[in-house]
Formats: structure tokens, sequence, C-alpha cells
């Protein structure tokens, strides 16, 4: 234990007497300081015990300066050797001391400096002691903690019963894990993990036990990168076994066992949530935490997309948090959700039915009926870039030639059921105008707008040059 002015003037042997009527402070004392100058402040940090003889305080006003200097300081007391510069403890000094309400006590001849500064010495190494002792264990326990397959909870748990204060930790805003409701007057302490995961650890008394906290930080950052590098991971392969169902390379009993084998069970009626970000924080998704709803969600990364498949019944639930979460997280993000349905083929079909969604541009996309169109242009066996380029390419060079403004025609004329009337009230056009541009039209391309055929081909291949694809 720490030694006080009381314990100072209380030890045997020492023969010390109180002098003046100002009351013992009961801080620690945190060393002796020996010094015969008129003014000892500079060399002075706070909390110390000083010790003169008064060799250079002969007058009434140097010893009054020099009370004022160490109470400036911030020293605990001053222990006045007599026998040597002064027989007795002079009147000044004491008056001034007590007038600063600082104690004063006498040092007998007898009785050397040493001696105060090894009993203070002493208690202070093994106080030293003592407190290594206690954060070598509660380091152990906090390690032991992690590693006992409970995580992060336990370690929460054992923080929180070594410093004395109720500890929260957060993750992108979402609380992880909590030992009681986290107040927003919480101080949160950064917790470094190598991500801008934005992780704070919240104490609600946050002085405590410091070196404990930090280790436990330190322990903290540790486990949650060993997270994100398992979730990255996990959603890699994840995504390779979606891919290959989307893609139709794998499907019927052989996509069931597999999806079985990655959490994702094709019996239960289940539903596709699909997240999109801007593209500048794609690089956040595959280590991307989820909130505590989401525990034991299946998740993958897929066409650089974060994919969850959550039970059909919670599906739009589920995006609302989702949604709430990701703004909450600082992340531009839209979340587009897929039918309900059963079987590897009907998991295909939700996470065609969610990334059609996610072209209405919502934070939260509610899943519409698809068309061949979507369909058609989702697959990757069609080489429509090709045959959009054939039909459209002669188009385009007439435009960049003659102005002709063929293709905005044909994009007007579909787009209008194939009306040349509204086609030429849209345009301004006369309908004769119109005729003769489709005329061309079908004489560049070899596709006729008036056909169905040619105009389903047309249609598709405005489509993909207006994708860019």
């Amino acid at each position: 234990m720490p030694i006080t002015l009381s314990d100072l003037l209380a030890a045997g042997g020492l023969e010390l007497t109180s002098h003046g009527s100002s009351e013992l402070s009961d801080e620690p004392i945190q060393w002796v300081a020996v010094t015969e100058l008129e003014d000892p402040s500079p060399f002075l940090g706070g909390g110390e015990v000083v010790l003169t003889t008064g060799l250079r305080h002969r007058s009434s006003a140097a010893q009054h300066r020099f009370v004022q200097s160490v109470k400036r300081a911030g020293a605990l007391g001053i222990g006045f050797g007599t026998g040597l510069s002064h027989d007795t403890v002079p009147a000044p000094l004491l008056a001034e001391a007590d007038r600063l309400g600082l104690p004063v006590f006498e040092v007998p001849y007898r009785t050397p400096f040493m001696a105060l500064g090894k009993l203070v010495a002493d208690s202070l190494s093994a106080e030293h002691v003592t407190q290594l002792h206690q954060l070598l264990s509660a380091h152990r326990v906090l390690a032991e903690a992690l590693l006992s397959g409970k995580g992060l909870p336990r370690l929460l748990t054992e923080l929180s019963r070594l410093v004395k204060a109720d500890v929260a930790l957060f993750q992108y805003g979402a609380p992880v894990f909590a030992t009681a409701e986290p107040d927003a007057s919480w101080p949160r302490i950064p917790v470094p993990t190598g991500m801008r995961d934005r992780c704070t650890l919240a104490i609600a008394e946050p002085s405590v036990q410091p070196d404990i906290v930090a280790y436990a930080q330190s322990l903290i950052g540790v486990e949650l990168s060993n997270q994100a590098a398992r979730r990255a991971s996990s959603r890699k392969v994840t995504g390779q076994l979606l891919g290959d169902v989307v893609d139709g390379l794998l499907s019927g009993q052989d996509a069931a066992v597999r999806l079985q084998a990655a959490g994702i069970n094709a019996d239960r009626r289940q539903a596709v949530l699909l997240v999109e970000v801007a593209s500048g924080q794609i690089r956040a998704l595959p280590a991307l935490p989820l909130p505590a709803e989401f525990s034991g969600t299946p998740t993958a990364i897929h066409e650089s997309r974060l994919a969850l498949v959550v039970p059909a019944a919670e599906a739009s639930g589920l995006a609302g948090k989702l949604s709430d979460y990701l703004f909450g997280a600082g992340l531009t993000a839209k979340v587009g959700i897929g039918g309900s349905y059963t079987e590897p083929a009907g998991l295909r079909w939700s996470y065609f039915e969610a990334r059609e969604a996610l072209r209405n541009g919502a934070s939260v996309n509610e899943p519409e009926r698809l068309n061949l169109t979507s369909l058609l242009m989702a697959s990757r066996d069609v080489p429509l870039t090709d045959l959009a380029a054939e039909a459209l390419d002669p188009l385009v060079a007439f435009d960049d030639r003659h102005g002709a403004h063929l293709i905005p025609t044909l994009d007007a004329y579909l787009l209008l059921n194939g009306s040349v009337a509204a086609v030429a009230a849209d345009l301004g056009l006369h309908r004769n105008t119109v005729r003769y541009r489709l005329a061309q039209i079908a004489e560049l391309t070899g596709y006729d707008p008036a056909v169905t055929a040619d105009r389903v081909h047309l249609y598709l291949a405005l489509n993909v040059r207006r994708l860019g694809g």
C-alpha cells in the first residue's frame, strides 16, 4: 500500500513530531525531496514531502517564500530537520504554513533524511509490484476468457468485472455486446482492428484500470480482425457456390446438398436479399459485420454484392433493418428483395428478382415480377453485346454521318408501342418523316420494326446498348 503523511509520522523509529494545525492529507506520498533552495517549486512535481534544514531560510521573509513555493508546487508537507541550521522549527515558517494549510513536521538530528526516503521508496516499490501482479493476473484472465470458446462476450464480461464498470462494444455503430444498456454519456474508446470499421469500446467509468482496458482493447482488436478474415473467406466460398447455382452450373440434388453444407436449407421457403453499395465502398462488403438479427444467416459475395439468404416470412422486415444499419455504418447502399421460393431453382429465381429490384434505386426495393427480357439479359450464355452491335452499329454510323436521328426515332417507336402518330407528336415530326426513318432502319439493319419478331430483337439491342453491355 502507498504510504500517506499520517503513516510516515506514525512510523516507528523515526521520532517525527507534527507541528502546526494543518490537516494531514490522505493522499499517497509520491516521493521525498531534499532541498535547501529558496524556491524549489521548479523541481517539484506535486505529491512530495519536502525535507529541508533551513540553511538558506534565515529571515522570516525567506521562510515565508519557501513555504509559499512548496505549497504552489503541490507538495503534501514540509519536514524540517532541526539541530543543524535551526534548533527548532522557525515560528514564521510554521505561521505561514498554518495560513496556507500546509502540514509541517520536525525531523530530529538523529533521524537521517535518508530513512524517510527509504521508507517511502520501499512503499512505492511494494505498491508497484502489487500492481504489476494484479495487471498480469488480469491479462491472464482476459486472454483465457477470449480463448475459452465463448469469445468476445466472455472477454467483455470479465473486463466489466475487473474494472468494476459496465462495458459495451460497438462496431459500425451497432452494439456487438453490452453488460448493461449503454448510455450515450459513456465515453467511447477506439479499438484498432486494421480496418475502417469504427469499432469502439464504451466504458461507464473509463478512467478506472487504464492498463487493463488498454490490454483488453488489443485483444478485442485482434479478435475482430480474425472474425473479419473468417467472414471474408466464408463469403467468398459461399459466393462461388451461389454463383454456380445462379449461372445454372449446379442444380438439383447436388446443389441442395452443397447449399445445405453452406447453411442454406433448400427445402425451406427462403428469399435472397442483395446489398449493393457505392463503387468506392465495395471493399467493405466481404468483411462487413452484421447486426445481431442476422446471426446465423448465410451470407455470400457475388457480382460485387453482398447476398443474404433469409426466411421468407422475415425478408421485408430484415431488409429494412439491414438498410438502417448500412446507413448508420456510413455506407451508400441499396437492398433488393427477392421472392420466396424453395429448391435451388427457387434460390436462383429469387436472386434474379432481388437483382432486378435493385434497379428501382430505393434504399429498400421490394420484388417485382420478372420479365423475359430481364432474364435474357441476365444470361451469360447469350452474346448480347455482339447481337446488339450487329443490329445497331449501322444505325449509329448512319446517324454520325448524316445526323438522321434513326436511333432516337427507333427508341421512341418501341417505347410508344409502334404508334407512328405518337412518335411524330413526341418528336415534333411529320408522320411521313417517321415512316421514312423506319424504312431506313429496316433497310440498314435488316430488321423491320413493324414485324413483331424483329421489333423484339431491336428492343433487346437498345436495352443492351443503354446499359453499356
